[in-house]
């Protein structure tokens, strides 16, 4: 039997799409300095600082800090190790999701993934154009046009694909980074004795963990897209956590910090506080980008694998199409309940994956061309139990869902596929 990532003809067709239903071949993988600055855009965006601002007066700011360690601890540890896979298969999670699903379940995979995508998409294209209407005093009707421009602009780069995701990015991270370290300073200036402010919002250990968890944990497990492209599994695991632990934990921490000293975690609105509003607006500009193309770029993979098409450029501006209707149908008024349940069942396919890599295929997965079962029963059972599972025990406050979620998965498909076995059957000897 042979199996991804052995010497194999390399279908070249599909490199200017960025290899959508095959695994990238060794030479056209990149290294650290590629891609950690790529995932760490995806990961810097707007939304996280809403978390933050959520578990910031909830706690002591000692305490605070500690939850916001753990909890990106335990995200970062997730995406790193789903990162570690991606890069030793070259395959993204659509792609994985195959050989634990079934040919034909994965597409339920590929339709959640997908959707999230493009549903937060629309949401923050949206949230940009409202932003920049209301910070710069423009007329109302630039919400319609800002939206409509940002829907195409910011996908300009996914639809080229990896290469200009990946200077957009080595240009962007940096000057964020640089922004948001002088308002953090600018903050601590106008701070006063933050260890004297008393909690006014309470809310639970597992709940605040659930929080800082549950904001980027379904797109960390839609790194994979990116971590494939690892020159090797170190350098695929360290920018994972760069992203996941790092870059998520600073945004959540600053969303806390700015409402403790500011009353908002919306940062920008603290950046035009603190006097340095054009900072602010170019801060704004570049966080959104660099996590709307790989947003859109998410959509248009799980879209390939979905029609099993290698037009992935189709998809972005399809993909791009489909968001505007939804944004300016209102989207953002109705979505958010919907993608954060999507969010809570998403985490169990990483762990069905996980444990399908590691406990069935015992660390390489078969060829592409191998004769998959249509469902595989172990994956789809596991997975509707531990989705059910996530849902209800984040609901009753028991333990951290998406935590919850992603063990009950593992535990269930280690289980259930020494009840119900799915053989593979290579076509390629």
């Amino acid at each position: 039997m042979s199996f991804v990532g052995d010497p194999q003809p390399v279908d070249r067709s599909q490199a200017s799409e960025d290899y959508p239903l095959t695994a990238v071949p060794l030479d056209a993988r990149k290294p650290i300095w590629s891609l950690a600055p790529l995932l760490m855009g995806f990961a810097l965006t707007s939304t996280t600082l809403f978390a933050g601002g959520a578990i910031g007066p909830a706690f002591r700011f000692t305490d605070m800090i500690w939850i916001v360690l753990i909890g990106n601890i335990l995200l970062g540890a997730y995406c790193a190790a789903l990162g570690f896979i991606a890069q030793r298969s070259g395959l993204p999670t659509v792609l994985m999701a195959r050989f634990s699903f079934g040919n034909v379940a994965s597409r339920w995979v590929d339709f959640v993934l997908g959707f999230t995508q493009i549903g937060w998409y629309a949401v923050t294209n949206s949230f940009i154009a409202d932003a920049l209407t209301e910070l710069l005093g423009l007329p109302s009707w630039f919400r319609v046009v800002g939206t409509i421009f940002f829907t195409y602009a910011f996908c300009v780069t996914a639809y080229i694909g990896y290469k200009a995701m990946d200077w957009l990015s080595r240009l962007a991270v940096p000057a964020m980074l640089v922004l948001i370290v002088v308002s953090l300073a600018l903050g601590f200036r106008d701070a006063g004795d933050l260890t004297a402010i008393e909690p006014t919002s309470p809310m639970s250990l597992t709940q605040a963990l659930a929080v800082v968890i549950g904001t980027f944990i379904s797109g960390g497990t839609q790194a994979t897209n990116w971590s494939r492209f690892g020159d090797t599994t170190k350098n695929a695991v360290m920018s994972t956590a760069l992203a996941f632990f790092f870059i998520n934990g600073l945004l959540i921490f600053t969303g806390a910090f700015c409402t403790l000293v500011y009353g908002s975690e919306n940062l920008i609105q603290a950046m035009a506080t603190q006097g340095i509003l054009l900072a602010g607006v170019i801060l704004l500009i570049l966080n959104v980008w660099t996590t709307q193309d790989n947003t859109i770029y998410s959509f248009s993979l799980a879209g390939t694998n979905f029609l099993r098409t290698t037009k992935r450029h189709l998809f972005v501006l399809g993909g791009a199409t489909l968001a505007l209707v939804l944004s300016l149908g209102g989207i953002a008024d109705n979505i958010i309940p919907w993608l954060l349940l999507l969010g809570t069942v998403i985490p169990p396919i990483g762990g069905i994956i996980m444990m399908d890599f590691w406990f069935r295929h015992r660390g390489q997965f078969p060829s592409l061309q191998s004769d998959v079962p249509a469902f595989n029963w172990a994956g789809v059972i596991s997975y509707i139990s531990a989705s059910l599972i996530a849902y209800f025990s984040g609901s009753a406050g028991l333990g951290v869902g998406p935590i919850n979620g992603i063990v009950a998965a593992a535990v269930l498909y280690a289980v259930l596929t020494r009840v119900i076995p799915q053989p593979i059957r290579s076509t390629t000897m």
